[in-house]
């Protein structure tokens, strides 16, 4: 193909264009056809053309990689621009160090054939395995010396393996670890650290955590509490709250229904309250039911052959076609590997010719089955105060035209656009319709003052003085959903999307929630409210990494729900999940491990989950069997 072609980044945007003028002049000069395929020309222009010149050639020409690195780390660079480019940024190991970071001289350093880097990149159980072991191939005075260090060493990684960090290695860059492993490694070293008189705040220590490590974490918080330390922790998992000494429980609603101390007291005493969500869901009283029918696999699946990224044992995994499938085992085993490194990768690629890295395999048959691919995570919904759960799910788009339908708003001409805060005309200038200014603090960060024009409404007089049955613009993006479908509910194409979002259990955000103020849990529903509100072909591939994270059973049970419904409109639903409730309404589960790390990465168990109850060695069956007997 030709190098316009070639260059991937001119086909994904046109905002690069530029660049293919000052290209097509380089070939002119070199009397290279512009359509001349990328693969026919010589080698040392491809390599002009992609890192520039100033000298060889008696020309200057900066490079496609030069230029763009310079965009990337300017000052003056937008954000938009900034995340285009991210995506196209690998990170190599350095190849004179291997990923190290040290000198050829500290590497030099042996220790029972191990240099520093040999031991810093295994996983955790392996280098206690390593310390517990070396000290037999001491001398005598060698052990003498290395007795403290040893001492420290293994009790420092015991803390680790305690809070279910055995997966990880030490040599890990600190940007790739999760919320949830962050907040363990920290739990882990104030259990060093042995303090007394200290107030620890946990907030849902357990995310990530298959329950056969639950356990560890709560015998860790136990130990803490057991030194003479009050440990509040704000969690939904049902095992972490059973083991709590007194439970505090707020709401009974979210958002503007909530902030009320609901109850309080002992698990026993939170059990038998009625008033309780929780502790109905704690007793048996409430519960999630189990399917009473699963769908089965006809002939059709999506099958990864030879999956071997990271710590997969080219594995063979078929996903069967139309079901809602649960991808399952202990963290680290390598599920994330398996469906996002490569499936995700993979379908991007081929969907949408938009990837970062596809992990290793062998081959991926089925994808014919589908017409596109979705991953529905908890990023926000948009990075800018700006954005909403209004237009994300494009239902103000029918509400402005609402409003540009009402005798006042035609009288006077106003269109649409006019009740929209992103453009000029009906928004406050004053403040660009964000309802605030931002006011920079110099060396401090940077603080936002309600705007003093429009008293945060974010729209001009003229605009506010339209009303819909009695309502402006800014009292409808200041209502919640639950108060929008009453308001709207004889406007069909308005009420059936507020509709959506209540049916996910969304009805106490507001209309015009600035996207940032949203918990990941909260925008993740948004997103599959937004799925359900379109025609479906019924041959959509979706994507869910623990879409449970942060949500209470209740807001479970309504997930579970909304994903059903996706299945049953003939897509196919994947997710990644630790939850036994969500793990229990699956029609079909795939078990990976049955360890983590490099005991990880086998096909353990792929069928029904009343089949894998009976499974020998898996963990996940462990755990689940309670449920389904």
């Amino acid at each position: 193909m030709p190098v316009y072609a070639a260059i991937r980044l001119f086909n994904d945007y046109n905002m690069f264009d530029y660049l293919k003028e000052a290209i097509f002049k380089l070939l002119k000069r070199f009397h290279i056809a512009y359509d001349t395929p990328f693969e026919n020309i010589p080698k040392e222009i491809k390599e002009l053309i992609l890192y520039g010149s100033r000298d060889k050639y008696n020309l200057y020409f900066e490079g496609i990689i030069p230029h763009l690195e310079q965009r990337y780390s300017s000052d003056q660079e937008g954000e938009k621009v900034k995340e285009i480019l991210q995506t196209y940024i690998r990170e190599n190991p350095c190849p004179i160090c291997d990923g190290s970071r040290l000198k050829q001289e500290a590497l030099s350093v042996f220790v029972s054939d191990k240099n520093i880097w040999d031991v810093v990149k295994l996983p955790v159980d392996k280098i206690y395995e390593f310390f517990e072991n070396i000290q037999n191939t001491f001398s005598e005075k060698e052990k003498e010396i290395a007795s403290p260090l040893l001492k420290e060493i293994k009790n420092r990684l015991k803390f680790l393996l305690d809070v279910g960090l055995d997966y990880m290695s030490l040599g890990r860059s600190a940007t790739s670890l999760s919320g949830g492993e962050m907040q363990r490694i920290r739990l882990a070293t104030q259990v060093g650290s042995k303090l007394s008189g200290v107030i620890y705040v946990l907030d849902e220590p357990s995310i990530g955590l298959h329950p056969r490590d639950t356990n560890k974490l709560i015998n860790t918080l136990k130990e803490l509490r057991d030194l003479g330390n009050t440990i509040i922790v704000v969690e939904h998992d049902h095992d972490t709250i059973g083991s709590a000494d007194y439970i505090i429980e707020l709401g009974p609603g979210a958002g503007k229904n909530g902030g009320t101390v609901v109850a309080k007291g002992t698990v026993e005493q939170i059990k038998k309250d009625k008033h309780s969500l929780t502790g109905g869901y704690i007793s048996g009283r409430l519960f999630i039911e189990t399917p009473k029918q699963r769908r089965v696999p006809d002939k059709k699946f999506l099958t990864i052959k030879g999956a071997k990224e990271n710590n997969l044992k080219n594995i063979t995994i078929n996903f069967p076609v139309g079901l809602f499938i649960c991808v399952t085992g202990v963290s680290g085993s390598g599920k994330s590997s398996l469906v996002y490194d490569i499936l995700w990768q993979y379908a991007k690629k081929h969907f949408y010719s938009n990837y970062e890295y596809i992990g290793k395999f062998d081959e991926i048959t089925g994808i014919e089955h589908f017409d596109k691919a979705i991953n529905v995570d908890q990023t926000p919904i948009g990075r800018t105060p700006r954005s909403n759960p209004a237009t994300y799910i494009k239902v103000f788009d029918y509400i402005r035209e609402l409003f540009s339908q009402t005798p006042e708003a035609k009288a006077r001409g106003y269109t649409p656009g006019r009740f929209s805060f992103n453009v000029e005309g009906g928004r406050c200038e004053a403040c660009e319709g964000e309802g605030s200014i931002k006011v920079e603090m110099h060396f401090l960060p940077p603080v936002y003052v309600v705007c003093d024009v429009c008293k945060g409404t974010r729209y001009n007089k003229e605009t506010l003085d339209i009303r819909y049955n009695g309502k402006n613009i800014s009292d409808v993006l200041n209502m919640t959903v639950d108060e929008a479908y009453e308001f709207f509910q004889n406007i069909p194409s308005i009420a059936k999307k507020l509709k959506l979002l209540q049916e996910v259990g969304l009805g106490y955000i507001s209309l015009g929630q600035s996207a940032t103020t949203l918990s990941g849990g909260e925008a993740q529903r948004i997103k599959l409210s937004k799925e359900l509100s379109k025609r479906d072909t019924g041959k959509t591939l979706y994507l869910l990494d623990e879409p449970t994270t942060g949500l209470h059973t209740d807001d479970i049970k309504k997930l579970i729900n909304i994903l059903q419904r996706l299945v049953d409109k003939g897509n196919t639903v994947i997710v990644i999940e630790h939850n036994l409730e969500v793990i229990k309404c699956a029609d079909w589960i795939i078990d990976i491990g049955p360890e983590s790390g490099e005991k990880g990465g086998y096909l353990v168990f792929e069928g029904l989950p009343e089949e894998l109850i009976h499974h020998p060695s898996s963990y996940t069956a462990k755990a689940l069997k309670p449920l389904l007997l």
